[in-house]
């Protein structure tokens, strides 16, 4: 991390953000040794994860094995491997710390300038957490070996809101937000609605829905609307955005 944070703005505590021009992100399968060293174990934890929370399903996700910063570009591969083993990975405190869980963020921001966050449904894996609409990247938005992270922004947003490319003004770039085993990366969008009618848009979309994903759409203006389950990635973006 000294590279990075050598290069990025103070954010939370062990999180550094930098901003981003250019993704080159890219498939390159290789074995997840944690995954197969452990695959009894990880299994055995993903059927007691399951048991209190049935909805949860084990598709195949990417995660990077290989990241470097190259002037104003991220340069990164990936592996494919289950969220079982990203789960467990995870809830074990990251035992192998040669890959790194990515994900893409759509910030949301409407026209009176004002955030909207999802809360998280109790049935997901980060029940009740507060944060921006994000989902790890899969297959499905890798073509060739191309991991197109902004099909996959828009693809989480238009599943979780009901949102969809016409609907958003995506803004250049990305904020990479690097808090530990993470890397949360961020990409605008603005909305042409004032945040409380864009919210009661969403709220309307998720009330259609037979098992919506989230719980709830929080609107934050300030720190004042800060929330002890946002996780770190997100507390420092928006302290960074606010500075």
């Amino acid at each position: 991390m000294t590279a990075v944070s050598s290069r990025a703005a103070a954010g939370a505590a062990g999180v550094a953000i930098v901003r981003i021009e250019r993704l080159d992100l890219r498939l390159e399968p290789r074995p997840w040794a944690f995954a197969a060293e452990r695959r009894a174990d990880i299994d055995a934890h993903f059927a007691e994860l399951r048991r209190a929370k049935p909805a949860l399903w084990n598709g195949r996700v990417l995660m990077i094995h290989r990241f470097a910063l190259a002037g104003a570009a991220i340069r990164a591969a990936c592996l494919e491997t289950d969220y079982a083993s990203l789960l467990a990975w995870r809830d074990w405190n990251f035992p192998d710390p040669t890959v790194r869980n990515f994900f893409g963020a759509a910030v949301l921001r409407a026209a009176d300038d004002a955030f909207l966050l999802a809360v998280m449904g109790a049935h997901t894996a980060n029940a009740g957490q507060v944060y921006f609409f994000t989902g790890t990247p899969e297959p499905a938005d890798v073509t060739g070996d191309v991991v197109d992270l902004d099909r996959s922004v828009l693809r989480e947003l238009g599943e979780e809101t009901g949102l969809t490319a016409r609907d958003v003004a995506v803004e250049p770039g990305w904020h990479a937000v690097f808090a530990g085993q993470r890397i949360a990366l961020m990409k605008s969008l603005r909305v042409d609605m004032p945040a409380a009618a864009l919210r009661a848009r969403i709220v309307t979309h998720l009330a259609g829905e037979a098992v919506p994903e989230l719980a709830d759409i929080r609107i934050v203006r300030g720190p004042a609307d800060l929330d002890p389950r946002m996780p770190p990635f997100t507390t420092a973006f928006l302290e960074h955005q606010w500075r």
